[in-house]
């Protein structure tokens, strides 16, 4: 499969940006003929940013797994479509084929359409990384029902918030997962989650542990069980179901600044696009390459660089069940070796854990068929840049440092691995289609080179959220009410002398924790239900491991004289509320929090406090109690 539109030099680079700017609807029209549709669209692109209302190729009916799978059979039926390397290294791994990913997602899409499945129903995903979590995703598209795939580390309460806001009546979960050298008893999770009320009919459970489960009568099905079935049917042919272009494909919930997490839309076609066009380009994909994602599909870039880039570019993907430092911290390097893996994409986090055992955890391992590292989740520190760069890439590999979000389907910002060019902590350059400005407190754009500000969007992309679920108010709040006519990322963001654009970190109440974003609201809202707890305010702090802590001060209703154990009784809280993820890394009992007079906090000089840096606090004199910031001083010294 040849791909017109990948960018080769840098001048088709600035060439392409150029033309992606002056007449977007043409440019995009150009790349989206490269796709299988069964009908064409009517217009390109009708959008504003007031409501916010965009929509992309109006009119097209299309199916994303049409794209990801009958379209490659002629060329590639007997390639790998996934390559499923198991939890631990003496367990037999998985080659998956294209023909055969495309037989067992139309054996899932039966067993789901005998139960009752039907195009727009909601079916919640709550497995481990196994290739059937990606088998279940592609079968819900195939027959246009609309997934949430939900993190395997969520807790209970998390997962009956999603189910309960996206009123979900499907599950499909494991009796358990692997994960290093623990076990998740997932599926007991889930039936803990389903004790609250919900509207859900079946739950579909695949055995991957054997770890003993409950089995409701009439609601839960065993995975295999309905699969005997399907081929007792003889395997009944499933066509791609005709998707409207603005049609949901899935739902995939992220933390907020408020406590409530929020469900971001992605739609059909637009989505498709921007995932296989982004995936082509920064990765710079040839065809035959193994391309290695270490990400879990609970996290958008599972969605788009696990499953529907590569498979739509009709790529061989890696899917990982373990761990990087389980049973020991060359993991990473055994895939690559075993696999000759070409394309590398991973955490500045997994990248600083794994700088921390050294070399000696490469030695004997063959790293020299990789071609492209990449960086995704957080800006990478110029140290690990380095290390990557130097004992990974062999300086041979270009890094593209990718930056996007949950909310924009796929990377936005990012050098084009050797085509464009990099420069370490740096995303660099924006993709053809986007538009980024850098907005001042004032809401004015602030132009020329050597500069920063808050980072808008001022154009849609293909990948861009459509709405937040059931409550489009709130994305609209959220990402575009704050400057008229723009898309807010809620990012800070430095455009150096030469244009280059380096991302420096949440200008909102969102901590970025090993690229795992949490609203600061939610942490504060699992502490605040321990009984001993008055209040509680959340905020980052550098970490040289996840790259940000959380730092939480905690009101008490009583002096407590074994505070340890308190501390464990609070972190078990957030831990059953969130899951573990969310467990701040510091706690600090203090008797007040900085507040105006109109009771905000100012998360502002909690920062300061967390950081260490107290001799940059700013103005204190708007504080209803300025002698308080001086107490919190001192105890964090002590602490």
């Amino acid at each position: 499969m040849n791909y017109p539109y990948q960018i080769q030099t840098f001048e088709a680079y600035k060439a392409q940006y150029q033309k992606s700017i002056e007449n977007p609807q043409d440019f995009w029209r150009q790349i989206a003929e490269h796709f299988t549709w069964q009908r064409k669209w009517d217009t390109v692109l009708e959008w504003n940013f007031k409501e916010p209302k965009v929509e992309w190729f109006k009119g097209a009916l299309v199916n994303i797994t049409e794209n990801c799978l009958d379209r490659h059979l002629d060329t590639k039926a007997n390639e790998a479509a996934i390559i499923w390397e198991p939890n631990d290294p003496k367990e037999a791994h998985r080659i998956i084929t294209y023909k055969e990913l495309h037989f067992r997602v139309q054996q899932f899409a039966n067993v789901l359409l005998n139960n009752g499945v039907k195009k727009g129903d909601r079916v919640c995903i709550y497995m481990g990384m196994v290739p059937e979590l990606a088998i279940a995703t592609l079968a819900c598209a195939r027959i246009g029902a609309i997934h949430s795939v939900i993190f395997g580390g969520f807790s209970a309460q998390a997962i009956a918030d999603r189910i309960q806001d996206a009123d979900a009546r499907f599950v499909v979960t494991c009796d358990g997962a692997c994960r290093g050298a623990k076990e998740i008893a997932l599926k007991s999770v889930i039936d803990e989650a389903l004790q609250s009320e919900n509207n859900v009919k079946h739950v579909f459970v695949l055995e991957r542990t054997k770890t003993p489960v409950k089995m409701q009568n009439n609601r839960d099905l065993w995975w295999a069980d309905e699969i005997k079935k399907v081929e007792q049917m003889g395997n009944p042919v499933v066509p791609p179901v005709a998707m409207g272009a603005e049609d949901i494909l899935f739902i995939l919930y992220t933390s907020g600044s408020t406590g409530k997490p929020k469900g971001v839309v992605h739609t059909t076609a637009g989505y498709m696009v921007w995932a296989n066009y982004t995936f082509v380009n920064v990765f710079q994909y040839q065809p035959g390459q193994i391309h290695f994602c270490t990400a879990d599909i609970g996290w958008i870039t599972g969605h788009s660089y696990i499953i529907y880039g590569p498979l739509s570019a009709g790529a061989t993907t890696v899917m990982f069940e373990g761990i990087p430092t389980w049973p020991d911290a060359g993991r990473f390097w055994d895939i690559i070796h075993k696999y000759k893996v070409d394309i590398f994409y991973t955490a500045p986090t997994a990248i600083r854990s794994l700088m921390s055992f050294g070399l000696e955890p490469m030695d004997s391992k063959d790293l020299s068929s990789l071609k492209v590292l990449g960086t995704v989740g957080e800006p990478i520190n110029e140290e690990a840049w380095h290390w990557y760069d130097e004992h990974i890439g062999n300086k041979n590999c270009p890094i593209v440092d990718t930056w996007w979000q949950t909310e924009t389907g796929g990377a936005m910002i990012s050098n084009l691995a050797g085509v464009t060019p990099s420069k370490p902590s740096y995303a660099t350059l924006p993709l053809p289609g986007i538009q980024p400005c850098l907005i001042d407190e004032n809401g004015k754009e602030i132009h020329g080179n050597g500069v920063s500000g808050n980072l808008c969007i001022k154009y849609p992309w293909p990948g861009i959220i459509r709405s937040t679920y059931n409550d489009h108010e709130r994305c609209r709040q959220t990402y575009f009410s704050t400057y008229e006519h723009l898309y807010f990322t809620g990012d800070g963001c430095l455009r150096d002398a030469d244009g280059m654009y380096r991302i420096t970190g949440r200008v909102d109440d969102v901590l970025n924790v090993s690229g795992h974003r949490i609203g600061t609201a939610e942490v504060e809202n699992a502490i605040n239900m321990h009984p001993s707890v008055i209040e509680s305010a959340v905020v980052g702090y550098p970490h040289e491991i996840k790259g940000q802590g959380i730092f939480a001060y905690i009101i008490l209703d009583q002096e407590f004289d074994n505070q340890s154990s308190l501390i464990q009784e609070i972190l078990k809280t957030v831990s059953t509320v969130i899951g573990p993820i969310a467990k701040p890394d510091q706690l600090l009992f203090v008797p007040g929090l900085p507040k105006t007079r109109s009771g905000k906090i100012m998360r502002r000089i909690l920062r300061k406090i967390a950081e260490g840096d107290t001799n940059n606090l700013g103005d204190t004199s708007t504080l209803l109690d300025p002698s308080l910031v001086d107490i919190l001083i001192e105890k964090k010294k002590l602490h």
